[in-house]
Protein backbone atom coordinates (compact mmCIF):
# COMPACT_ATOMS: atom_id res chain seq x y z
CA UNK A 1 0.00 0.00 0.00
CA UNK A 2 1.38 3.44 -0.95
CA UNK A 3 1.66 6.40 1.40
CA UNK A 4 -1.21 8.01 -0.49
CA UNK A 5 -3.33 4.90 0.06
CA UNK A 6 -2.36 4.94 3.74
CA UNK A 7 -3.52 8.54 4.00
CA UNK A 8 -6.84 7.68 2.39
CA UNK A 9 -7.27 4.70 4.67
CA UNK A 10 -6.56 6.83 7.74
CA UNK A 11 -9.03 9.46 6.54
CA UNK A 12 -11.72 6.81 6.19
CA UNK A 13 -10.96 5.12 9.53
CA UNK A 14 -10.69 8.46 11.30
CA UNK A 15 -14.06 9.66 10.15
CA UNK A 16 -15.83 6.38 10.87
CA UNK A 17 -14.34 6.30 14.35
CA UNK A 18 -15.37 9.85 15.14
CA UNK A 19 -18.74 9.93 13.46
CA UNK A 20 -20.36 7.01 15.23
CA UNK A 21 -23.73 5.46 14.59
CA UNK A 22 -25.86 8.15 12.97
CA UNK A 23 -23.29 9.19 10.40
CA UNK A 24 -21.61 5.81 10.16
CA UNK A 25 -24.09 4.26 7.77
CA UNK A 26 -23.83 7.25 5.48
CA UNK A 27 -20.07 7.51 5.49
CA UNK A 28 -19.37 3.79 5.20
CA UNK A 29 -20.32 3.67 1.54
CA UNK A 30 -17.82 6.23 0.32
CA UNK A 31 -16.18 9.51 1.33
CA UNK A 32 -18.15 11.00 -1.57
CA UNK A 33 -21.55 9.69 -0.47
CA UNK A 34 -24.21 12.37 0.00
CA UNK A 35 -27.52 12.26 1.83
CA UNK A 36 -30.61 13.87 0.36
CA UNK A 37 -29.83 17.58 0.58
CA UNK A 38 -32.17 19.97 2.32
CA UNK A 39 -33.07 22.97 0.20
CA UNK A 40 -30.70 25.91 0.42
CA UNK A 41 -31.98 28.74 2.60
CA UNK A 42 -33.26 31.46 0.28
CA UNK A 43 -34.98 34.82 0.29
CA UNK A 44 -34.61 37.67 2.74
CA UNK A 45 -33.94 36.85 6.37
CA UNK A 46 -37.30 36.99 8.20
CA UNK A 47 -37.59 39.98 10.53
CA UNK A 48 -39.45 40.50 13.78
CA UNK A 49 -39.80 38.21 16.76
CA UNK A 50 -40.66 34.55 16.23
CA UNK A 51 -44.24 33.42 16.80
CA UNK A 52 -45.26 32.48 20.33
CA UNK A 53 -44.38 28.86 21.01
CA UNK A 54 -41.27 28.82 18.81
CA UNK A 55 -38.70 26.45 20.30
CA UNK A 56 -35.03 25.68 19.69
CA UNK A 57 -32.58 23.15 21.12
CA UNK A 58 -29.18 24.88 21.40
CA UNK A 59 -25.82 23.21 22.05
CA UNK A 60 -23.81 26.12 23.46
CA UNK A 61 -22.93 25.45 27.09
CA UNK A 62 -20.79 28.53 27.72
CA UNK A 63 -23.42 30.78 26.12
CA UNK A 64 -26.11 29.26 28.35
CA UNK A 65 -24.02 30.15 31.40
CA UNK A 66 -23.15 33.61 30.10
CA UNK A 67 -26.75 34.54 29.35
CA UNK A 68 -27.86 33.34 32.77
CA UNK A 69 -25.13 35.12 34.72
CA UNK A 70 -25.47 38.32 32.67
CA UNK A 71 -29.26 38.47 32.99
CA UNK A 72 -29.62 38.25 29.20
CA UNK A 73 -31.62 35.01 29.11
CA UNK A 74 -34.83 36.96 29.73
CA UNK A 75 -34.29 38.73 26.38
CA UNK A 76 -34.73 35.51 24.40
CA UNK A 77 -37.99 35.90 22.41
CA UNK A 78 -38.42 32.13 22.06
CA UNK A 79 -38.13 29.04 24.26
CA UNK A 80 -34.94 27.02 24.53
CA UNK A 81 -36.33 23.59 25.34
CA UNK A 82 -32.91 22.00 25.78
CA UNK A 83 -29.28 23.06 26.11
CA UNK A 84 -27.53 19.78 25.17
CA UNK A 85 -24.12 19.76 26.84
CA UNK A 86 -22.34 18.70 23.66
CA UNK A 87 -19.50 20.46 21.90
CA UNK A 88 -17.56 17.91 19.81
CA UNK A 89 -18.15 18.34 16.10
CA UNK A 90 -19.16 14.71 15.41
CA UNK A 91 -21.70 14.85 18.26
CA UNK A 92 -23.21 18.05 16.86
CA UNK A 93 -23.42 16.59 13.36
CA UNK A 94 -25.25 13.56 14.73
CA UNK A 95 -27.55 15.89 16.67
CA UNK A 96 -28.39 17.81 13.50
CA UNK A 97 -29.21 14.60 11.65
CA UNK A 98 -31.32 13.31 14.53
CA UNK A 99 -33.13 16.67 14.83
CA UNK A 100 -32.09 16.81 18.50
CA UNK A 101 -30.05 20.02 18.00
CA UNK A 102 -31.23 23.12 16.11
CA UNK A 103 -28.27 25.44 16.69
CA UNK A 104 -24.74 24.90 17.95
CA UNK A 105 -21.40 26.57 18.50
CA UNK A 106 -18.23 24.98 17.16
CA UNK A 107 -14.94 25.74 15.47
CA UNK A 108 -14.93 26.10 11.70
CA UNK A 109 -14.07 22.45 11.00
CA UNK A 110 -17.35 20.62 11.76
CA UNK A 111 -19.27 22.49 9.02
CA UNK A 112 -16.66 21.29 6.51
CA UNK A 113 -16.99 17.72 7.77
CA UNK A 114 -20.79 17.88 7.71
CA UNK A 115 -20.86 19.20 4.18
CA UNK A 116 -18.52 16.42 3.07
CA UNK A 117 -21.06 13.77 4.01
CA UNK A 118 -24.19 15.60 2.90
CA UNK A 119 -25.39 16.99 6.23
CA UNK A 120 -26.62 20.36 5.05
CA UNK A 121 -26.10 23.19 7.55
CA UNK A 122 -24.97 26.80 7.47
CA UNK A 123 -22.81 29.14 9.54
CA UNK A 124 -24.90 32.03 10.92
CA UNK A 125 -22.39 33.86 13.14
CA UNK A 126 -18.62 34.23 13.29
CA UNK A 127 -16.07 35.14 15.96
CA UNK A 128 -12.42 35.70 15.00
CA UNK A 129 -9.56 34.50 17.21
CA UNK A 130 -6.03 35.49 16.18
CA UNK A 131 -4.14 33.73 18.97
CA UNK A 132 -3.50 30.00 19.51
CA UNK A 133 -6.27 28.21 21.37
CA UNK A 134 -4.66 24.77 21.62
CA UNK A 135 -1.39 23.60 23.15
CA UNK A 136 0.14 20.20 22.38
CA UNK A 137 0.27 18.17 25.60
CA UNK A 138 2.82 15.37 25.79
CA UNK A 139 2.49 12.02 27.48
CA UNK A 140 4.31 11.71 30.82
CA UNK A 141 8.02 11.21 30.27
CA UNK A 142 7.96 12.22 26.60
CA UNK A 143 11.07 13.82 25.10
CA UNK A 144 9.00 16.10 22.83
CA UNK A 145 9.79 19.79 23.33
CA UNK A 146 8.92 21.37 19.98
CA UNK A 147 6.77 20.58 16.95
CA UNK A 148 9.78 19.35 14.96
CA UNK A 149 10.07 16.56 17.55
CA UNK A 150 6.72 15.13 16.37
CA UNK A 151 8.51 13.15 13.63
CA UNK A 152 7.90 9.45 14.15
CA UNK A 153 5.56 10.07 17.08
CA UNK A 154 1.93 9.08 17.66
CA UNK A 155 -0.38 12.10 17.59
CA UNK A 156 -4.00 12.20 18.74
CA UNK A 157 -5.97 13.16 15.64
CA UNK A 158 -9.63 14.16 15.63
CA UNK A 159 -10.45 14.75 11.98
CA UNK A 160 -13.91 16.21 12.43
CA UNK A 161 -12.88 18.75 15.06
CA UNK A 162 -10.71 21.83 15.28
CA UNK A 163 -7.98 19.79 16.98
CA UNK A 164 -7.53 17.73 13.81
CA UNK A 165 -6.75 20.70 11.60
CA UNK A 166 -4.53 22.17 14.34
CA UNK A 167 -2.46 18.98 14.03
CA UNK A 168 -2.26 19.25 10.23
CA UNK A 169 -1.30 22.92 10.37
CA UNK A 170 1.31 22.28 13.08
CA UNK A 171 2.92 19.54 10.97
CA UNK A 172 2.99 21.82 7.95
CA UNK A 173 4.50 24.65 10.04
CA UNK A 174 7.20 22.27 11.30
CA UNK A 175 8.05 21.12 7.77
CA UNK A 176 6.66 17.63 8.35
CA UNK A 177 4.35 15.53 6.18
CA UNK A 178 1.40 13.58 7.51
CA UNK A 179 3.33 10.44 6.64
CA UNK A 180 6.20 11.53 8.93
CA UNK A 181 4.03 10.82 11.99
CA UNK A 182 1.42 8.30 13.08
CA UNK A 183 -1.97 9.96 13.27
CA UNK A 184 -4.07 8.08 15.81
CA UNK A 185 -7.77 8.57 15.08
CA UNK A 186 -9.58 9.47 18.30
CA UNK A 187 -12.33 11.87 19.34
CA UNK A 188 -10.85 14.71 21.38
CA UNK A 189 -12.77 13.50 24.43
CA UNK A 190 -10.40 10.51 24.50
CA UNK A 191 -7.16 12.49 24.23
CA UNK A 192 -6.65 12.61 28.00
CA UNK A 193 -6.85 8.86 28.54
CA UNK A 194 -4.75 8.29 25.42
CA UNK A 195 -2.02 10.55 26.82
CA UNK A 196 -2.19 9.00 30.27
CA UNK A 197 -1.84 5.48 28.85
CA UNK A 198 0.81 6.47 26.26
CA UNK A 199 -1.52 5.39 23.46
CA UNK A 200 -0.36 8.67 21.91
CA UNK A 201 2.79 10.70 22.49
CA UNK A 202 1.16 14.07 22.03
CA UNK A 203 -2.29 15.59 21.48
CA UNK A 204 -3.72 19.13 21.25
CA UNK A 205 -5.63 20.27 24.34
CA UNK A 206 -7.55 23.45 25.05
CA UNK A 207 -8.38 25.07 28.35
CA UNK A 208 -9.33 24.20 31.02
CA UNK A 209 -8.49 20.60 30.06
CA UNK A 210 -4.82 21.45 29.52
CA UNK A 211 -4.42 22.99 32.98
CA UNK A 212 -6.14 20.07 34.70
CA UNK A 213 -3.96 17.56 32.81
CA UNK A 214 -0.65 19.34 33.54
CA UNK A 215 -1.61 19.87 37.17
CA UNK A 216 -1.96 16.10 37.50
CA UNK A 217 0.82 14.81 35.25
CA UNK A 218 3.36 17.64 35.07
CA UNK A 219 5.25 16.08 37.97
CA UNK A 220 5.62 12.94 35.82
CA UNK A 221 7.18 14.82 32.91
CA UNK A 222 4.11 15.83 30.91
CA UNK A 223 4.48 19.27 29.36
CA UNK A 224 2.79 21.70 27.01
CA UNK A 225 4.35 22.40 23.60
CA UNK A 226 3.16 25.69 22.13
CA UNK A 227 2.97 26.50 18.44
CA UNK A 228 1.86 29.52 16.46
CA UNK A 229 -1.04 27.62 14.90
CA UNK A 230 -4.27 29.62 15.15
CA UNK A 231 -7.76 28.15 14.96
CA UNK A 232 -9.28 31.33 13.56
CA UNK A 233 -13.02 30.74 13.80
CA UNK A 234 -15.69 30.07 16.35
CA UNK A 235 -19.08 29.82 14.68
CA UNK A 236 -22.75 29.37 15.31
CA UNK A 237 -24.34 27.04 12.76
CA UNK A 238 -27.71 25.46 12.11
CA UNK A 239 -29.25 22.85 9.79
CA UNK A 240 -30.81 24.14 6.57
CA UNK A 241 -34.24 22.88 7.60
CA UNK A 242 -34.11 25.10 10.70
CA UNK A 243 -33.13 28.11 8.60
CA UNK A 244 -35.88 27.34 6.09
CA UNK A 245 -38.51 27.51 8.84
CA UNK A 246 -39.41 31.23 9.02
CA UNK A 247 -40.15 31.23 12.75
CA UNK A 248 -37.05 29.25 13.68
CA UNK A 249 -34.97 31.48 11.40
CA UNK A 250 -36.32 34.48 13.35
CA UNK A 251 -35.34 32.75 16.58
CA UNK A 252 -31.81 32.10 15.30
CA UNK A 253 -31.55 35.73 14.13
CA UNK A 254 -32.55 36.94 17.61
CA UNK A 255 -30.06 34.58 19.29
CA UNK A 256 -26.99 35.72 17.35
CA UNK A 257 -26.70 39.17 19.03
CA UNK A 258 -27.19 37.62 22.47
CA UNK A 259 -24.47 35.06 21.71
CA UNK A 260 -22.06 37.91 20.96
CA UNK A 261 -23.16 40.01 23.92
CA UNK A 262 -22.72 37.04 26.26
CA UNK A 263 -19.07 36.71 25.26
CA UNK A 264 -18.51 40.41 25.75
CA UNK A 265 -20.10 40.18 29.20
CA UNK A 266 -17.72 37.34 30.14
CA UNK A 267 -14.75 39.46 29.05
CA UNK A 268 -15.92 42.52 30.98
CA UNK A 269 -16.90 40.56 34.11
CA UNK A 270 -13.98 38.20 34.43
CA UNK A 271 -14.16 37.46 38.15
CA UNK A 272 -17.80 36.44 37.90
CA UNK A 273 -17.15 34.43 34.75
CA UNK A 274 -14.22 32.61 36.34
CA UNK A 275 -16.45 31.62 39.26
CA UNK A 276 -19.44 30.69 37.05
CA UNK A 277 -17.61 28.72 34.39
CA UNK A 278 -14.10 27.67 35.38
CA UNK A 279 -14.67 27.04 39.08
CA UNK A 280 -18.29 25.87 39.36
CA UNK A 281 -18.82 24.31 35.93
CA UNK A 282 -15.35 23.06 34.95
CA UNK A 283 -13.91 22.29 38.37
CA UNK A 284 -10.63 24.19 38.21
CA UNK A 285 -9.30 26.42 40.95
CA UNK A 286 -9.96 30.14 41.02
CA UNK A 287 -6.22 30.74 40.54
CA UNK A 288 -6.07 28.50 37.47
CA UNK A 289 -9.21 30.12 36.13
CA UNK A 290 -7.60 33.53 36.47
CA UNK A 291 -4.43 32.35 34.73
CA UNK A 292 -6.47 30.90 31.85
CA UNK A 293 -8.52 34.07 31.40
CA UNK A 294 -5.37 36.22 31.58
CA UNK A 295 -3.96 34.23 28.64
CA UNK A 296 -7.01 34.95 26.48
CA UNK A 297 -7.85 37.92 24.31
CA UNK A 298 -10.78 40.23 23.75
CA UNK A 299 -13.55 38.65 21.62
CA UNK A 300 -13.79 40.01 18.08
CA UNK A 301 -16.73 39.79 15.68
CA UNK A 302 -16.17 40.63 11.99
CA UNK A 303 -18.47 42.95 10.09
CA UNK A 304 -17.54 41.16 6.86
CA UNK A 305 -17.20 37.39 6.56
CA UNK A 306 -14.77 37.52 3.63
CA UNK A 307 -11.75 36.55 5.74
CA UNK A 308 -13.71 33.80 7.49
CA UNK A 309 -14.76 32.38 4.14
CA UNK A 310 -11.15 32.43 2.88
CA UNK A 311 -10.01 30.67 6.06
CA UNK A 312 -12.67 27.98 5.67
CA UNK A 313 -11.62 27.45 2.05
CA UNK A 314 -7.95 27.12 3.00
CA UNK A 315 -8.89 24.64 5.72
CA UNK A 316 -11.16 22.63 3.42
CA UNK A 317 -8.35 22.49 0.86
CA UNK A 318 -5.90 21.26 3.52
CA UNK A 319 -8.29 18.47 4.51
CA UNK A 320 -8.92 17.56 0.87
CA UNK A 321 -5.18 17.42 0.14
CA UNK A 322 -4.82 14.89 2.97
CA UNK A 323 -7.62 12.77 1.57
CA UNK A 324 -9.90 13.42 4.55
CA UNK A 325 -12.79 15.10 2.70
CA UNK A 326 -13.76 15.68 -0.94
CA UNK A 327 -13.01 19.10 -2.41
CA UNK A 328 -15.71 21.64 -1.61
CA UNK A 329 -16.57 25.32 -1.90
CA UNK A 330 -16.47 27.09 1.44
CA UNK A 331 -19.00 29.64 0.19
CA UNK A 332 -21.62 26.90 0.48
CA UNK A 333 -21.05 26.72 4.25
CA UNK A 334 -22.25 30.25 5.09
CA UNK A 335 -25.71 31.82 5.24
CA UNK A 336 -24.67 35.38 4.54
CA UNK A 337 -28.13 36.72 5.33
CA UNK A 338 -26.84 36.72 8.95
CA UNK A 339 -23.55 38.45 8.11
CA UNK A 340 -22.60 41.22 10.52
CA UNK A 341 -25.45 40.65 12.99
CA UNK A 342 -23.06 39.63 15.78
CA UNK A 343 -20.76 42.59 15.07
CA UNK A 344 -23.66 45.04 15.11
CA UNK A 345 -24.67 43.84 18.59
CA UNK A 346 -21.38 44.76 20.30
CA UNK A 347 -19.41 47.92 20.93
CA UNK A 348 -16.88 49.07 18.35
CA UNK A 349 -13.91 47.75 20.35
CA UNK A 350 -15.23 44.19 19.87
CA UNK A 351 -15.90 44.67 16.15
CA UNK A 352 -13.53 43.94 13.28
CA UNK A 353 -13.79 45.84 10.01
CA UNK A 354 -16.11 48.60 11.23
Amino acid sequence: MTRHDNSRALARRSFLTLAGGAVLGLAACSPQTKSVATAEPAGALPSGNPASGTKLKIAARSTQLQLGAAGLAKELPFTVTEWPNLSAGPDIIQGFRAKSIDLATNAGIPPIQAHAIGVQAKIVAVQIRRHPLYTFATAPGSSIRKAEDFRGKKIGFSQGQAQGVVVLRALKEAGLKNSDVELVALPSTQFLTALQSAQVDVAPLGEPTLTKYLDQYGKDGARGVRTKVVDLLTVLWAPNEVLNDPEKAKAVRSFVPLWARGQVWAWENQDEWIDTYYVKDQGVSKEDGRRIVDSQHKPQFPVSWDEALDWEQETADLLAEGGFVPEQKASELFDRRFEGLAAQAVAAEYREGS
